[in-house]
């Protein structure tokens, strides 16, 4: 009985822990509550999120927000106002992203919510352009992001058209997303087809037919608005070239200066790009009618993120092909945002810039806030400006206005961050190495704030030579090798590197003459000498497979060393054999008796031989035609040799 009760006992505190546990981790799964209530006929929305878990050393922790109020608009704001224009049961969803925190966003939960207070005032910002793509955050591995494409009529007639939405770049081998969810207000339709676009140009006979699948023809150009791109064949193609995934969607009968929101969820998957300092887009292209090729593209670029900080530095040179990179221009972005109580009017960048980098060619190609580029001289108004030093280049927003994300009445969260675009190139000579910079972000006069490292990588690539020369055998007698062959190694590699080849080689040599003597008993009790001379012949086609760990000391000398393999893919042998048989015992006596024989006898893959390298060579080491010399040393047989060689490297 007192083993059944203490059994209980257990039980009952297992279970009593467990609950807890259990309780404990629910208590810390985040989730972005929303609460609203009704004013006048406007909805005020609030959000309910859990407390924030400051990173240390690093600004105060803070919530940026994006709503969705199930009726085609959004907000960033934090608490937001928005009226309905029709009375009814609508779809609220809310992220909210947490920056210099060190715990996971919280889970968007959509609710819905009963609107009977209507009011038809707009109380959307008017779009500045005609066509964008926005999102809520940047992209980060195990988070879903919110795409709002938006677009407007900008004609004085009704439109139907199409939009189309690109993803997923083919540079990179694997997806970084999954599109999930489409969500639409205004009667767009999806379209599932392989063509991706139909135009029935007015006014002629042609017709045009473009496809993501196959390859048609422009027969007719009508020139149209020349600020829109007019080839959308051209577009099309090149999106397909660019991006695995697309959707398409058609709507009809726009009003004239009417405005539309499209909003898209993203999934990241579990192969998603994990480099934090690599650009990627997503593309969108926007038919406005669809009786004309006129249209408008958008690339956004996002940057891949672990942590939701505002202050960052990206590159599109993540990884680039050295054989194609001398005349690409890298393209950086640093990012930066105000969290201070006040107004930023100096912001300083201290940019680290790779000395593979030319300084001199750097052009600022975009930045906010949006100010003219300084002249020589002093000036009052605002301008940006950029000074260098051997290692860095240093941009400086001067008299400028950057409210803080904590200053009162600011509301747009997007107003207090800023941005530098700008556009460099290679310098005349550099090599195939890594690189990473920096950025220090200083506003006014506080401390600095220091970006993530910006790398650059460069992929491996291949490099194939064309290799030929001699094998010296100091060991063997009258030999003579000749070989030809080829070698794989990474494309004119820096420093070290590993480096394979497969030699053919033709090697003809011969034997040490053997010569033994014997005394030989004969008929009736005579005895005689017999000298018996032996040698041999080869005709070898062998195989030479070495395996080396290269270094190169500058642009024109290299070493190396590593393990070679030797097989005989044939090998012909011819033997020769001389008996001599002497009247007596003694070797000046008369031959009274002389035989001759000969054999052939051939066999293949055979002869393994393992063995040791060392290798040096003069000329062109990372690429381009060089001279080498190279001793290898056999495990077993004697069968040491030098190669002396010339290798030219493609």
């Amino acid at each position: 009985m007192k083993n059944s009760s203490l059994f209980f006992i257990l039980c009952s505190c297992f279970i009593s822990l467990y609950a807890q546990e259990k309780s404990t981790v629910d208590s810390l799964r985040r989730v972005a509550n929303i609460s609203h209530k009704t004013i006048e006929n406007s909805i005020e929305f609030t959000p309910e999120t859990s407390p924030l878990q400051q990173i240390a050393g690093a600004p105060a922790a803070f919530y940026s927000y994006y709503w969705e109020f199930g009726d085609g608009h959004f907000s960033k704001e934090k608490n937001p106002k928005h009226s309905y224009k029709t009375p009814g049961e609508y779809t609220v969803r809310l992220w909210a992203t947490n920056h210099y925190d060190t715990g996971k966003p919280p889970n968007m939960r959509p609710q819905k919510i009963t609107v009977s207070q209507t009011d038809d005032t707009n109380d959307q910002t008017s779009l500045t352009e005609d066509f964008s793509l926005l999102r809520n955050r940047e992209p980060m591995p195990e988070e879903d992001m919110a795409v709002v494409m938006q677009y407007k009529n900008y004609k004085d007639y009704p439109l139907s058209g199409k939009l189309y939405l690109f993803y997923n770049e083919k540079q990179y081998k694997d997806n970084n997303f999954e599109l999930t969810d489409t969500r639409t207000y205004y009667g767009e339709r999806s379209v599932a087809s392989e063509i991706l676009a139909y135009t029935n140009k007015q006014n002629l006979d042609a017709t045009l037919w473009a496809s993501v699948e196959n390859n048609f023809q422009i027969f007719n150009e009508k020139p149209q608005d020349t600020t829109e791109k007019t080839n959308l064949f051209k577009t099309l193609e090149d999106s397909k070239n660019k991006y695995r995934d697309w959707q398409l969607l058609e709507f009809y009968n726009m009003p004239p200066n009417e405005e539309r929101n499209l909003f898209f969820t993203f999934k990241t998957t579990p192969e998603m790009l994990k480099d934090t300092s690599a650009i990627i887009t997503v593309r969108g292209v926007y038919v406005p009618d669809s009786n004309f090729d006129n249209h408008k593209v958008k690339d956004m670029e996002m940057e891949i993120v672990t942590s939701h900080d505002p202050n960052k530095m990206s590159s599109n040179g993540t990884f680039l092909n050295y054989r194609l990179v001398r005349f690409k221009t890298l393209k950086y972005k640093i990012k930066f945002q105000n969290n201070g109580e006040g107004p930023a009017r100096t912001i300083r960048l201290e940019t680290d810039i790779p000395e593979m980098l030319d300084k001199s060619t750097i052009e600022v190609v975009d930045m906010y806030p949006k100010c003219e580029i300084c002249p020589k001289r002093e000036v009052n108004y605002s301008c940006l400006d950029t000074t260098f030093t051997n290692t860095q280049a240093i941009f400086t927003f001067k008299n400028i206005y950057l409210p803080g994300s904590e200053q009162k009445n600011v509301k747009e969260y997007d107003s207090t961050k800023g941005f530098v675009k700008y556009h460099i190139k290679f310098s005349k000579d550099f090599h195939k190495k890594k690189t990473k910079s920096r950025t220090a972000i200083i506003f006014d006069k506080n401390e600095p704030i220091i970006t993530n490292y910006s790398t650059t990588r460069f992929l491996p690539g291949i490099s194939v030579g064309a290799k030929v020369g001699y094998n010296a055998f100091p060991d063997l007698k009258n030999s003579e090798s000749y070989f030809l062959g080829a070698t794989i190694s990474p494309y004119k590699s820096y420093r070290w590197y590993w480096q394979v080849e497969l030699l053919n080689s033709f090697h003809k040599y011969e034997s040490e003459t053997q010569v033994t003597e014997e005394i030989v008993d004969g008929p009736q009790g005579f005895q005689f000498l017999q000298r018996n001379t032996s040698s041999s012949s080869y005709e070898n086609i062998d195989w030479e497979i070495p395996v080396l760990m290269r270094y190169n000391l500058n642009n024109y000398i290299g070493v190396g060393a590593g393990l070679q393999g030797m097989l005989s893919l044939s090998e012909k042998r011819s033997a020769y054999m001389l008996t001599e048989n002497f009247e007596g015992t003694n070797p000046d006596a008369p031959i009274f008796e002389r035989f001759e024989s000969t054999s052939e006898e051939s066999s293949s893959f055979t002869n393994f031989k393992a063995g040791f390298l060392l290798d040096f060579t003069a000329g062109f080491s990372r690429i381009g035609p060089s001279l080498g010399a190279r001793y290898v040393m056999n495990f077993e047989d004697n069968f040491n040799y030098w190669q002396l060689y010339a290798i030219w490297k493609f």
